[in-house]
């Protein structure tokens, strides 16, 4: 127990170190967390393993419940049919093209790149939502990119479950099965968060003390998301929905107005903690895989990773033209470059079975992916978020 408190506090330390040269240099925090990870293992041994149960159970509700709390209902209904294009048919495409690459070029085996483009199609809710919040910003682009890379969940999983039943060859999967996968991933992820919320909720409205007002809110994150994940629901899609109702409605009453002012502050605090262990981590594990004998497989995973993500946004954003929906040029250069991968995808892989084809191979290529995501994409978005008038120009 003592290691592990000594361990939390070196990942604190550094993550409060980070912040401060980060801010001083102008560099994307996410970039400075995995460079600390990485430094972290050359100056003494450390060893906190990164597994699917960590990101899933413990990084990864809070994250997602923080950001679904400051989404404007009112904004993400409007622009819920561009949503639904891009996270279903977008990301099955971008899958699809993923899985075909590596397949017929670097040679993996069809049911290893199935699972493979399923599990890095997904834009991931830690990375997109940490580089937005670093860049400052805001409105209708921000809504667009953050609430995809939450909904886009709902598909992923129900893909990734498939995908992987029949690489693993553990079960036969027809129509009649997909479309239960679809309704229980989906449906029951919804209902769960919704229900999960509005219970609790119920009981916040019954005190004004502001520090049970915050465990409350503590208590529909986590448990929205267990719950869900525990009957194979989406627990994305629970935590989001929970975040979503406390957010827009919880307030309305249910939530005093002294508990409101704390209940954001703690979920800013909390959400920086699990952003920073997050990438901490990865850094650490970045320089434990042997990345030699997966080159050209990490290449063409990149390349067509890319290319799947730029399939996925502008030709559907293109149905759009013309109508009240019409996503700005702009603003799909956004989308497409800020289409990261992070967390989630690495979690997808860590969790995949002993007897999976090229696992240790889907292992590797996925964090290669996610360096790519963090350093290249990472360092350039504010950048393009500069040239584009999305953000302003730094005072020299």
């Amino acid at each position: 127990m003592l290691a592990l408190i000594e361990k939390l506090e070196i990942l604190l330390l550094l993550a409060a170190l980070v912040a401060m040269a980060a801010r001083r240099l102008h560099l994307p925090y996410s970039v400075g967390l995995v460079v600390a990870g990485i430094g972290l293992t050359f100056v003494r041994p450390f060893e906190m393993p990164i597994t699917k149960d960590l990101i899933f159970s413990v990084l990864l509700p809070p994250l997602i419940f923080e950001a679904a709390l400051f989404i404007p209902w009112k904004e993400l209904k409007r622009d819920m049919p561009v949503l639904l294009v891009f996270v279903t048919i977008g990301l099955l495409l971008s899958a699809a093209l993923t899985a075909l690459g590596m397949h017929y070029l670097a040679g993996w085996p069809a049911a290893a790149a199935g699972v493979f483009g399923v599990l890095i199609a997904a834009t991931d809710p830690v990375s997109v939502i940490a580089t937005f919040k670093e860049a400052g910003v805001h409105g209708r682009l921000r809504l667009l990119v953050e609430a995809e890379s939450l909904l886009n969940d709902g598909t992923a999983a129900v893909a990734f479950v498939i995908a992987l039943a029949i690489a693993t060859g553990s079960q036969a999967i027809g129509a009649g099965d997909i479309a239960l996968t679809v309704v229980k991933t989906v449906f029951g992820g919804v209902l769960v968060g919704g229900a999960t919320a509005g219970a609790i909720l119920f009981i916040a409205g019954k005190t004004e003390d502001h520090l049970v007002e915050i465990t409350l809110t503590m208590i529909i994150a986590y448990t929205s998301f267990l719950v869900a994940e525990h009957f194979h629901f989406s627990g994305v899609l629970s935590c989001m929905t929970a975040g979503l109702l406390t957010g827009n409605y919880g307030y309305l009453g249910a939530i005093s107005d002294k508990g409101r002012e704390a209940v954001t502050n703690f979920w800013e605090y909390i959400a920086f903690v699990a952003n920073s262990f997050i990438f901490i981590l990865i850094g650490v594990h970045e320089t434990q895989q042997n990345f030699g004998p997966v080159m050209f497989a990490a290449f063409i995973a990149i390349l067509f990773v890319t290319l799947g993500r730029a399939v996925a946004v502008y030709p559907f954003a293109a149905l759009f033209r013309g109508t009240k929906l019409k996503v700005s040029m702009k603003h799909q250069h956004v989308l497409f470059w800020g289409g990261l991968r992070g967390a989630l995808a690495l979690g997808l892989a860590l969790g995949l079975p002993e007897e999976m084809p090229l696992r240790a191979e889907i292992v590797t290529v996925t964090f290669t992916v996610v360096a790519f995501s963090v350093f290249v994409q990472g360092l350039t978005m504010t950048p393009l978020l500069r040239r584009i008038g999305e953000i302003p120009h730094r005072k020299k």
